[in-house]
């Protein structure tokens, strides 16, 4: 997981009377001239915004696994599909150390013609995607074209994408409050309190932008699979701090003189 910080725009000090919302302007603006983007007055706020950008790898993977069987019995056909249930089922809870609330299965009994067919679908979730990958290989190795299994699908689970979120946008309130700092040492002040902190956009996506693969998922490698899964999260904040120091200073000056 990484943060991507950026600061989009010069932080502004204001004075009390100045609207939350209003823009910068330039420090000599009505009196000829100035440095542009900022204004510098006797305010006691300092207003910024602050940006992040998180990202998080899939935590589960599911794999579905198909069999089938067809016989003039309808027990031989459901023996059949039998055996190799429980030898699946086997393999999940040794080679992948899984409870039973983590495999499903559904199964389908038909006549077709003068036989008898059973079709089995069982569906496997992992959090350990090693031990997926060796699961899968050992079905492949000993259950040969008996089986079917498709690629893994990745997700995440909803408990990960809601931290997620929190800790983006906490970034981004860092940067800003970062920011903000820095200003106030810029020109001798000391940073305060917040006073507003509102988050004005929060962007939510699947895949790097740059390298983002769209093709066909069979052909996929298991990292390829894994990165087009890898959920980003950007948020941009707007927070306005107090500008402390000024009127203490002003008190202690008084006391001295008395």
């Amino acid at each position: 997981m990484h943060v991507y910080s950026e600061k989009k725009s010069v932080p502004a000090l204001l004075g009390p009377d100045s609207r939350e919302n209003e823009p910068p302007r330039d420090a000599g603006e009505g009196a000829g001239g100035g440095t542009p983007g900022f204004l510098l007055s006797p305010g006691r706020e300092v207003h910024v915004s602050g940006s992040a950008e998180l990202s998080a790898p899939p935590d589960r993977a599911k794999v579905t696994v198909h069999l089938r069987s067809r016989k003039a019995e309808a027990s031989a056909a459901r023996s059949s599909v039998t055996r190799r249930l429980d030898y699946i089922a086997q393999a999940a809870r040794q080679r992948g150390g899984l409870l039973e609330n983590n495999v499903t299965v559904t199964k389908n009994f038909s006549r077709i013609d003068n036989a008898y067919k059973m079709e089995a679908e069982v569906c496997i979730t992992f959090s350990n995607f090693e031990k997926m990958q060796d699961v899968c290989n050992f079905l492949v190795e000993k259950l040969d074209s008996s089986v079917i299994i498709s690629p893994a699908h990745f997700y995440h689970t909803m408990e990960t994408l809601d931290a997620l979120r929190r800790q983006v946008c906490l970034a981004a309130v860092g940067s800003a409050r970062q920011k903000a700092q820095d200003v106030c040492q810029l020109f001798g002040q000391s940073l305060g309190k917040p006073l507003l902190v509102r988050e004005e956009e929060v962007k939510e996506w699947e895949g790097h932008h740059e390298n983002h693969i769209t093709n066909c998922s069979d052909s996929l490698s298991l990292q390829q699979r894994l990165q087009n899964a890898t959920v980003y999260v950007s948020s941009r904040i707007f927070a306005v701090f107090e500008i402390k120091g000024e009127r203490k200073r002003k008190k202690t000056a008084l006391l001295n003189v008395n």
